[in-house]
């Protein structure tokens, strides 16, 4: 509060505010308190400029809130007026310094020995050889352009430009020709170069290019000292106003001549030459930067929120990387679409910034600039490209308010296509009320390798060059001065889309990036270009078919087909009857049939581009190949949770095919030798377990009927068939017995089976009663089993085993009514009263919400067949960070599910490896400490939805929603923080408790899940995306060690998950095997037997109180210690206290302290036979 008594002003949505500040009162303590306001003042009515605000947030937010944090943003990214008085000031010291740039002799065009040794020109000149004169002269004027003078300049990368123009003497009416005028833009950057390098007021210069084109390179000037990072000054070298004739520049015309790129003439009389599009809209894009401001200038000075709204959009694109680099969406670009919808009316000049950038992203999802073009031209001038002349060139239009440029020159159809997406995809998560809007558009980063299932790269594109000569493209290699890679991307795009068809919803690339290089280097070559990445965004109805069907064999379009794929194609007949073209592809298991992608790109790369050899290697990687792909991250984890496996797919060292989801496949594999990924093994599971139940329901001879029978979770890690081993000999069970002399047995986890039994007056209403009457059901189902349908059962009091095709399922007996009963009590006056206690909610999680999220994630495995696999590659994750005994198995299938229920900003992932990243990154970002994590399982929650108001759409209103779900689970949240998890995740069963993580993890547990998740995130990306590092994915697996206080070192002979270890021996242990599932077995083996996990009990109920232990439970060979600092304080003396303590006298006081020594002797003693050392890490703590 000020104490002026002046009035504020307030900028909402573009417009002016003003609020008279309350008058203060500065008493003799100095401290500033309010003046009491009069009963007028106080309530006085508001102006007609607070209504206007109050009414537009309250039709057009779904909260006030979303309001605040766009301007709260807006005032983020918008400069200070101390970073504009630093531009200004460095503008106007560098403007001075041009206008001495000194004169140099006149000299032809290919002499450049006037240019000192430490000044290079930015430019590629190829051919050498080219006609024309250049000297060095002051500009003629220099002049501010862009975002910065009209305001829509954001942080935090501050770019300025400054258009430098060339004086007319330097340069002739015909340099538009064979590439001079570049040359000598280039030549005249490089002189302006050398004057500016010993300038003290000049930090630091680097050479550029404009948007990533490689003819128009542009200087880079940063301030000196601290404020080098501030901003960077870009001057743009442009010709004279009107020294072109904009005719001359027509997308049909030539200005680069064959025999001059070429060095060969042609004797062909009537050869005609290309046209040049590109070529020509880069140099006429010199022409226009003044005529552009002063067009975006007037059309900013009648729409109040012009800047704000093209600020949010710059956002916005920032974040989908999609305004960076060669054909990028820039923000250029959006304050040119912004006027364009002001110019059409489809907003007028009295919307907000809200309002605005809505309207742009509905104009962009609906319209596509690929088939009908856009123009801001108004005057119809007859010289002037029409409309097909441009979409006969280009592959998306915008024509400029001259009517001769394409403002979208540069962009491939599958960039523009990739913008449609987003925007779609945001106005949907837009208007979901259940999502947080803000967060969702403008605030999370929605980086390539996250946001498409699978990505591959094309390395060493050096090859391009060949492969353009092979193409024939010649004339579209000049008009890209050269650019082989950008030559060929068209091509190899269209090629990709028709071979891809309906397998993918979208086929992108990344945006070439824009190179910076020292004035004193030589421009980089294209091919020293980065690998150029491409994603696809997978149709999962398609895109594991194994069968493409063609045309009928007697059809037109069978030629072109055949012509598509070559040899692969094939008469086939169909079950219709008829015969048609084809291609087969291989693939049998899940595994293989997620990398028909993969075969498809390089069957089609090999046969149209070059032709290539296949070739894939695990593990090893010559040193002349790129070694990572990204579509395959994780291979042998998800066989049997334990190996990463990564392969590569190489064509001719210049392919790199990052199929990601390969190497994740192979990490879900069953064995090492398997290329299965478990899931038809799941599939297995699921039928026994259809049979079982069915068994159940039938039984007869049972005192009460089955009412329901609820299923395993089939894609659970923990869930793998042990019978597939083969018999050794007659010593198969004799080998699975825990005896000393020999490896522990294999682990054998039994499927929990929840078996609900009617209600009936008959049960008992005591709880040793209940429990007496289930396991005489174990008995009696056990026996009727045996006798009915010749099974192997072992009951006991609380569960029933039952082996059956090779796997063993645990069945227990439930009664719904038994968690209620066990929270009975009688008081001491005789009163029955229901208290919870520990023993109810273990029972009612075990058989009420287990069995209720257990069914739902199995119709959610069945919508989105990679959930699963996720699932098991995110809990393969949790514990080799040593993190599963406090984040649950069920808590990690929440997470994961929450990103295919609720995938915004993403769509739901189709590919393993996707899924597991973003659950990396929802694991580190999300506000645990602020906000719940509601999965909707089933749809079962609701909404309250506010209509949201918006001119000049005419989108239908989704229905409105009966219920408030979600406003009461926030509600509630937000009322009891203090006293809930610190995870807390809702669910429709369960909105106030949050049972899945009640029991963990904690605060300390889920801060380091957060760095953990954060680092192997980064980690795996920064891999994934850079071929030519050295790769080690199990980087992300492999926990840092230095954290605790004592490490365990385990047997590996009795650990007998050891093969599914990150890193797995090279030779294992014989631990025994079963009989043939087929075959009749009259004894059980030993079921559910882990020494580490026995171990790692009885150390956490004998010490829990003083450490925290932690282990890998697939196959770790280390537990590792925390010392609880609490526990080392010196306690009184007690003797019912004197566990694992020891006794110190202080003066006259009597205290206990842990006695370590003991305690380490013990962690020995009781691990005698599976522990082989114990390491004190003594550099780290002292007692």
């Amino acid at each position: 509060v000020s104490d002026d008594g002046r009035e504020d002003e307030q900028v909402v949505g573009g417009a002016s505010v003003k609020r008279s500040r309350p008058q203060v009162e500065v008493l003799e303590d100095g401290v500033l308190r309010p003046v009491k306001l009069s009963r007028g003042e106080l309530y006085k009515p508001p102006t007609t400029e607070e209504l206007n605000t109050l009414r537009e947030t309250e039709s057009l937010f779904h909260c006030s809130l979303l309001k605040m944090q766009m301007e709260e943003l807006l005032k983020e990214v918008v400069l200070s007026e101390r970073r504009r008085r630093l531009i200004d000031t460095f503008v106007q010291e560098v403007t001075e310094l041009l206008q001495d740039v000194p004169h140099t002799p006149d000299t032809e065009l290919c002499d450049q020995s006037w240019l000192p040794k430490g000044v290079k020109v930015p430019f590629l000149q190829v051919p050498n050889i080219v006609k024309g004169r250049f000297h060095m002269a002051p500009p003629a004027s220099v002049s501010l352009v862009g975002s910065y003078p009209l305001g829509t300049c954001t942080k935090p990368h501050v770019t300025v430009d400054l258009a430098v123009t060339m004086p007319a003497e330097i340069l002739y009416p015909g340099d538009a020709l064979n590439q001079r005028y570049p040359r000598k833009r280039a030549l005249y950057l490089a002189g302006l170069a050398h004057h500016l390098a010993p300038q003290p007021a000049i930090g630091s210069l680097r050479f550029s290019c404009l948007h990533g084109n490689r003819l128009r390179p542009v200087l880079l000037l940063t301030p000196p000292g601290k404020d080098s990072s501030n901003v960077t000054l870009r001057l743009l070298p442009c010709p004279p106003p009107g020294f072109f004739k904009p005719t001359r520049f027509h997308p049909q015309r030539n200005n680069i001549r064959s025999r001059w790129y070429t060095g060969l003439s042609t004797e062909d009389a009537d050869f005609k030459e290309p046209p040049t599009p590109h070529y020509n809209s880069s140099l006429l894009g010199d022409l226009l930067p003044l005529p552009h401001l002063n067009f975006l200038s007037a059309t900013a000075a009648h729409c109040p929120a012009f800047t704000a709204s093209v600020a949010l959009l710059k956002v916005w694109l920032r974040q989908r990387e999609l305004d960076q680099g060669y054909g990028g969406f820039s923000g250029f670009l959006g304050s040119m679409l912004v006027a364009y919808l002001l110019s059409t009316h489809k907003i007028n000049n009295m919307m907000s910034a809200y309002q605005v950038l809505r309207n742009i992203l509905h104009f962009l999802a609906s319209t596509d600039l690929t088939e009908n073009g856009i123009s801001l031209s108004k005057d119809s001038d007859p010289a002037a490209p029409s409309l097909p002349e441009f979409h006969s060139a280009f592959q998306v239009v915008f024509v400029d308010p001259s009517g001769h440029l394409n403002l979208c020159a540069d962009m491939t159809a599958s960039t523009y296509k990739q913008v449609q997406q987003e925007a779609s995809l945001s106005l949907q998560f837009w208007d979901d009320p259940t999502l947080d809007g803000f967060q969702v558009l403008l605030m999370t980063p929605k980086p390539l390798i996250r946001s498409y299932d699978h990505v591959f790269q094309l390395c060493g594109l050096v090859k391009l060059q060949s492969t353009s000569k092979k193409l024939g493209l010649l004339s579209e290699l000049m008009d890209h001065s050269g650019n082989y890679v950008l030559t060929v991307l068209p091509y190899l795009l269209s090629l990709l889309q028709r071979g891809l068809g309906a397998r993918v919803h979208l086929l992108t690339h990344a945006l070439p990036p824009t190179p910076q290089w020292a004035v004193n280097s030589d421009p980089p070559k294209h091919k020293d270009q980065p690998p150029l990445s491409f994603g696809l965004l997978l149709n999962p109805e398609f895109s594991a078919t194994v069968l493409e069907r063609g045309p009928p064999a007697d059809s037109p379009q069978a030629e072109a087909f055949r012509q598509l794929w070559g040899g692969r194609a094939e008469l086939r007949r169909f079950q219709d009857g008829e015969i048609c073209e084809a291609v087969l592809w291989g693939g049998k298991t899940a595994c293989e049939k997620r990398l028909v992608p993969r075969e498809i790109i390089t069957h089609l790369l090999e046969l149209h581009s070059v032709s290539v050899r296949t070739l894939c290697v695990f593990h090893k990687f010559p040193a002349f190949v790129s070694k990572v792909i990204i579509g395959a991250v994780f291979p042998y984890f998800l066989k049997n949770l334990s190996e990463i496996g990564w392969i590569h797919v190489k064509l001719r060292a210049w392919c790199n095919y990052f199929l990601m989801c390969h190497q994740l496949s192979l990490c879900l594999s069953v064995c090492p030798q398997s290329c299965s990924t478990g899931e038809e093994d799941s599939l297995q599971v699921v039928q026994s377990y259809d049979d079982l139940s069915r068994k159940l329901w039938r039984l007869e001879g049972l005192p009460l009927s089955v009412t329901s029978v609820f299923p395993p979770v089939p894609f659970k890690a923990e869930y793998k068939c042990f019978g597939k081993v083969k018999k050794s000999g007659f010593l198969g069970l004799y080998l699975l017995l825990p005896l000393t002399e020999k490896p522990c047995p294999v682990y054998i986890t039994p499927i929990k089976v929840v078996c609900h039994m009617e209600g009936s007056g008959k049960w008992p209403q005591e709880r040793m009663a209940i429990r007496h009457i289930k396991a005489a059901f174990h008995l009696r189902v056990a026996e009727l089993l045996k006798k009915e349908h010749n099974l192997v059962c072992q009951p006991s009091p609380t569960h029933l085993d039952v082996y059956k095709d090779g796997l063993v399922f645990r069945v227990q007996v439930a009664y719904h009514r038994e968690p209620q009963i066990l929270r009975e009590t009688i008081s001491p006056e005789g009163m029955l009263c229901y208290r919870d206690n520990p023993e109810a909610q273990r029972l009612e999680w075990e058989t009420l919400h287990r069995t209720y999220l257990t069914s739902t994630l199995h119709g959610l495995q069945q919508q989105h067949p990679s959930f699963g696999a996720v699932c098991r590659l995110a809990k393969r994750w949790v514990g080799a960070q040593l993190l599963s005994g406090e984040l649950g198995d069920d808590a990690v299938d929440l997470l994961v599910a929450s990103l295919f229920l609720q995938p915004a900003p993403h769509t739901s992932p189709c590919s393993p490896q996707v899924g597991f990243l973003r659950f990396l990154h929802l694991l580190s970002s999300y506000d645990w400490k602020n906000s719940p994590l509601i999965v909707n399982l089933n749809g079962d929650l609701t909404v309250t939805y506010v209509l949201p108001f918006s001119l000049s759409l005419s989108l239908p209103p989704p229905p409105p929603s009966p219920g408030a779900d979600y406003t009461e689970i926030k509600n509630d949240f937000v009322a009891a923080r203090s006293s809930l998890p610190v995870m807390f995740i809702a669910t429709p069963k369960d909105k106030k408790m949050s049972v899945w993580t009640k029991e963990g993890p904690s605060v300390q547990i889920l801060q380091r899940a957060i760095v953990v998740a954060a680092e192997s995130l980064q980690v795996l990306e920064t891999q994934l995306m850079d071929p030519m590092q050295q790769q080690d994915f199990k980087v992300a697996f492999r926990p840092p060690l230095d954290l605790y206080d004592v490490l365990i070192h385990l047997n590996p002979k009795q650990v007998p998950l050891h093969s599914q270890a990150v890193d797995p021996p090279r030779f294992t242990y014989s631990r025994g095997a079963l009989h043939n599932p087929s075959l009749s077995c009259k004894s059980l083996p030993v079921i559910d037997f882990n020494p580490v996990d026995r171990y790692l009990a009885e150390l956490r109920a004998a010490f829990g109180d003083l450490a925290l232990f932690f282990c890998d439970p697939y196959g770790g060979l280390v537990i590792t210690v925390l010392w609880k600092p609490q526990a080392f304080k010196p306690q009184p003396f007690k003797t019912a206290q004197m566990n694992a303590r020891r006794v110190e006298v202080i003066g006259d006081e009597v205290h206990t302290l842990p006695n370590v020594e003991a305690i380490l002797e013990d962690f020995r003693v009781m691990g005698a036979g599976l522990v082989t050392e114990v390491d004190p890490r003594t550099e780290k703590w002292v007692i």
